[in-house]
């Protein structure tokens, strides 16, 4: 624990899904790690006055407000953490940056590549006056994806040659599930592709070192007319009269829905599907290398499976979500008689991340990931480093997911990524 005098007052916007997990990682860093700088959780924001005061007692927070701009605005806030649906993302980021604030986005950076540009320009030129900036792609802080990244940068695979990845989900495969914001372009900026697809664009670039340099790609959006939501919170929602349906499609998480509309027998309003349900698409990297991705919400059975392995000259290395303290290792060098995949059990304390919680093989989980990227955004702030991923990072993410859409409008021709550097200067 640290003995710091030196507080980081965060405040946050937004508390459904992604609010609580930072609120979990926020009241747990300080308690696991010893940290150059204390985070203390000072005021989350939300729209709704109610719900907001809720969360800042259930989540740990010590005040609430409904105003973004007064949050940012404030001289008692250090750091502005934005969990909040894409659409506000280059607002509120900002205003924080040109107020001074150290500023955590989640992923993806923006709706548009025009706001991501916008966003790393200004990260551009707060860093000159010492205000640090980082988007929040929380599985590079997996420790088995980080010792992933070690084995690729030790030279253990040899030359790259292939990547393959997918993140499937199964949350809206019933065409009853409620257009929540999700669902959305104007809000969410596209659909599997920015929410799940980013996350494995991301982290096959951390792992390899090498960037997406084209694409050629196709969506699909199976399901394009849903009922309107009369609420929803993080992947749960309701339909205007009808039960609560949770985020696999199924009433209150016991059964399945019917198909036939609200229980009293109306038939609910309806509204279009702006965005992908999924996104496939074959790509080159920078250094060589060829990868496959898939991004799907319509993999019925898979609720959050996301699969990356690489190949290499020696050998090849092999991470599973649903077994996130494992990796599966390869290594070719090995006599013939010896060789095969094995289990590599990511518990030791020599691990990334791992020695300041639990003794060998005592697993770790989803939320730790969180954890472990605030001990990062911390320890660079309070020293006066750049953490990593950057807006600048997040940019090129955002420029592939572009030309990834760009690709599949134009019947999957061949597509290059813009470059991101030139788009950066302050």
């Amino acid at each position: 624990m640290s003995t710091t005098d030196r507080q980081l007052r965060v405040g946050m916007v937004g508390y459904a899904f992604m609010g609580a997990a930072h609120s979990q990682a926020w009241r747990t860093v300080n308690r696991v790690y010893d940290l150059p700088a204390r985070a203390r959780m000072a005021l989350i924001c939300g729209r709704d006055a109610g719900r907001v005061a809720d969360a800042a007692d259930r989540l740990g927070w010590e005040a609430h407000t409904t105003d973004w701009r007064g949050l940012v605005a404030r001289d008692d806030i250090d750091v502005v953490d934005i969990c909040t649906p894409g659409d506000s993302h280059a607002e509120i980021a900002l205003a924080a940056l040109a107020a001074g604030k150290h500023v955590l986005c989640e992923k993806p950076l923006a709706n548009t590549v025009a706001e991501a540009r916008a966003m790393a320009a200004a990260a551009a030129t707060a860093q000159a006056a010492g205000v640090r900036s980082m988007c929040g792609f929380n599985y590079r802080r997996v420790p088995a994806v980080t010792l992933m990244r070690q084995l690729v940068a030790d030279g253990r695979l040899g030359v790259i040659r292939h990547v393959r990845a997918t993140y499937l989900q199964d949350w809206i495969v019933d065409p009853q599930f409620p257009l929540v914001w999700r669902l959305q372009r104007e809000r969410a900026g596209s659909g599997a592709l920015g929410d799940i697809g980013a996350h494995i664009i991301d982290l096959t670039q951390f792992v390899t070192g090498q960037q997406i340099s084209g694409v050629s790609a196709l969506t699909e959006t199976f399901v394009r007319e849903r009922p309107l939501p009369a609420g929803s919170s993080g992947l749960a929602a309701t339909v205007d009269g009808a039960v609560p349906m949770d985020g696999h499609g199924s009433v209150d998480g016991h059964g399945s829905v019917d198909g036939h509309g609200p229980a009293d027998g109306r038939r609910p309003a309806t509204g279009l599907v702006t965005v992908d349900d999924a996104a496939v698409f074959v790509a080159r990297l920078d250094g060589g290398a060829v990868a496959t991705y898939e991004a799907s919400r319509f993999a019925t059975g898979r609720k959050n499976a996301l699969r990356v392995e690489i190949n290499g000259s020696l050998g090849s290395v092999v991470f599973d979500l649903e077994r996130l303290n494992e990796l599966e290792f390869y290594d070719a060098t090995r006599p013939a008689a010896e060789q095969g995949f094995s289990r590599i059990l990511v518990t030791e304390a020599e691990h990334p991340y791992m020695s300041a919680w639990w003794p060998p093989g005592h697993i770790i989980g989803y939320e730790h990931s969180f954890t472990h990227q605030m001990r990062d955004f911390i320890e660079a702030v309070a020293t006066g480093a750049d953490p990593t991923p950057s807006f600048a990072d997040a940019l090129q993410v955002q420029l592939v997911l572009d030309a990834v859409t760009r690709s599949a409008d134009r019947g999957s021709s061949w597509t290059e990524v813009e470059p991101a550097l030139a788009t950066v200067a302050a």
